[in-house]
This record gives structure tokens, C-alpha cells and sequence, in this order.
């Protein structure tokens, strides 16, 4: 199951992903907004991140303006690795490298055909172990208090 939430910023990105996940019959459970008007995206960050951290959802996508305040916002809820993606490459390796578990995105910043292939490349690449997994432990510790540089 995938978290989905979005501001008006985001709508539009949104409603071209939910296109997507029914059409693959990708489960979603969605946090709203549900139209263009303004709203506050620390609030469906929030939800979409706890759907996350608190197992109802193994993923979770956010679409604001930019992709960046909803990321900041959902990455203050422990247990959360949300990356803003602009890119193809960076699609794949935030889940390949860093096992982030939401995807962000912004409409002021790619289009819908962009949305639609990088939430593809987000919820089918599979993480790399490894290296890969002692770093995400490191930003566990760092989250957690226990770092040790």
C-alpha cells in the first residue's frame, strides 16, 4: 500500500499518479488534498509519513510546489528518509542507495509525465544492501542521538 499526499501545489502531479497506481493496481490510500485550493502541506506530509513509519503503508509519495517543504516536513517524523526528486537518476538511486521511503516531488518544478515515471522507477527499484545499508543505519544514528562520527 502507498501513502499519497499532496497541497494544491502538488495536485495535479497527484491526480496524474493516482492515474498511474490504478492503472497498475498499485493500492493507495490517499491523504488528500483534493483540488487545486490552498492548504497547508505540513499536514498531509504528516499523515503520509506516519501511514509510513506506523506500517499501514510500506511507501508513501508527497507533491507540493517544489517537493522541498513537504520533504522538509515529512523528514521530521522519525523513521522517515524523504527525497526530493527532479530527476530519473535520482529516482532510483534515493530508493537504490538511501532506502528512502517517500518520494516528493514538485508541480512548479517537473510535469505529470515526469511524476508518472519517476513514482515508476521510485516504487520498482529495489534497495541495494551492502554499503548502502550501513550508511542508512548512520542516519538512523544521527536521527536517534547516537552517532558517533
Amino acid at each position: 500500500m502507498i501513502a499519497l499526499g499532496c497541497d494544491h501545489g502538488g495536485y495535479n502531479l497527484m491526480v496524474a499518479i493516482k492515474k498511474y497506481l490504478n492503472k497498475n493496481n498499485i493500492e493507495y490510500k490517499d491523504f488528500g488534498t483534493d483540488s487545486t485550493e490552498s492548504v497547508d502541506y505540513p499536514v498531509y506530509a504528516y499523515k503520509v509519513a506516519k501511514a509510513v513509519t506506523e506500517g499501514g503503508c510500506e511507501l508513501g509519495i508527497l507533491c507540493c510546489g517544489t517537493g522541498i517543504g513537504i520533504s522538509m516536513a515529512a523528514n521530521k517524523v522519525k523513521g522517515v528518509r524523504a527525497a526530493v526528486v527532479n530527476n530519473e537518476f535520482g529516482a532510483e538511486m534515493t530508493r537504490r542507495h538511501n532506502h528512502a521511503n517517500i518520494l516528493c516531488m514538485g508541480g512548479r518544478v517537473i510535469n505529470e509525465d515526469q511524476a508518472v515515471k519517476f513514482t515508476d522507477i521510485f516504487l520498482n527499484t529495489p534497495e541495494e544492501g551492502d554499503r548502502h545499508d550501513k550508511r542508512v543505519a548512520m542516519i538512523t544514528a544521527i536521527e536517534n542521538g547516537t552517532f558517533k562520527g
